[in-house]
């Protein structure tokens, strides 16, 4: 007998919620009768009647636990926070708008159960619009190459991989590389995620750009090694430019005229500093961030 850890980042979720506990109970229930479960509800601070909801269920169901954040603190570290508190031996996140289906979850804890000490669940299909398709699949390939094209959010993880993840302090964090960075056997499973019925989604282009420039400065150091490359390569083109200058000096071939390229190569060089100095200025900024030390979430109230 195991115990089960099923976490949901709740946010704006009201009209999903208790539909999704009926759901996964009965799969629970019905496929993993002789093990025990729990329902970690992780509240990010949503400004609807979702905490009502979610005590509600808990009064009639002691399996319900609740974390309620002060106010939103995003997905990551709603997710970051069910891995904290979950106690079970085996620990799931999905998401709570029913986007994810309940009855993928039995597939991943047999795959569990065969030894597969995390269990990723990719998106094979979702109808979500062609931009936010497009844009997935280019986030997903450029941040984590290793992952499947289609991306992940709904996971498994064994309780040795959750304890590991645990360890990381960083406030920066995106939680997807911390999944397969972890190094434990890894399974991928297909599946189709639904279309959203209830709620409308809180990621709009500004929130995905965003979370594309967090997640890839986390990952990767490729940026500095562009800029690193650049400065090279526009101090050689400068020196044989700066050649050229010295001998047309001497060859009397300086027109009045050549104001012009100056102000060329002051304006294009000048952008360029400016591109690398922003580019510097995210690693500074995640550096602060880290040193000030906060925490990732404040919880408001919790009950277990």
């Amino acid at each position: 007998m195991s115990h089960i850890s099923i976490c949901f980042a709740v946010y704006q979720n009201q009209d999903s919620l208790e539909i999704l506990y009926k759901r996964i109970v009965a799969e629970m229930e019905n496929n993993f009768s002789p093990h025990t479960f729990e329902l970690l509800f992780v509240n990010d601070g949503s400004k609807d009647n979702s905490l009502s909801v979610l005590m509600a269920l808990r009064e009639k169901d002691p399996r319900v636990k609740i974390i309620s954040f002060s106010r939103n603190f995003g997905q990551g570290p709603a997710i970051i926070a069910g891995w904290k508190y979950a106690k079970g031996d085996v620990v799931v996140n999905m998401a709570a708008d029913l986007q994810d289906p309940p009855d993928q979850v039995p597939r991943m804890i047999r795959e569990w159960e065969n030894g597969n000490e995390i269990v990723v669940s990719y998106r094979k299909s979702h109808k979500t619009s062609l931009l936010n398709k497009i844009t997935s699949r280019l986030f997903f390939k450029l941040v984590l190459p290793g992952a499947p094209s289609g991306g992940f959010d709904f996971a498994l993880l064994d309780r040795k991989a959750v304890n590991a993840i645990n360890q990381l302090k960083e406030r920066n964090r995106f939680y997807h590389y911390d999944i397969l960075w972890a190094g434990f056997r890894v399974k991928f499973i297909p599946y189709h995620k639904a279309k959203r019925e209830h709620g409308k989604s809180a990621y709009n282009f500004t929130k995905r750009f965003a979370m594309f420039v967090k997640a890839y400065v986390n990952v990767s150091y490729l940026p500095l090694r562009i800029m690193t490359f650049l400065g090279f390569l526009f101090a050689f083109l400068g020196l044989l430019y700066a050649i050229n200058i010295f001998y047309a000096y001497f060859a009397y071939k300086t027109p009045f005229s050549g104001w012009a390229p100056i102000m060329i190569l002051l304006l294009f060089i000048g952008g360029l500093i400016m591109v690398m100095l922003g580019i510097l200025g995210e690693y500074v900024w995640r550096i602060f961030d880290e040193v000030k030390g906060r925490p990732t979430f404040v919880i408001k109230d919790h009950f277990e």
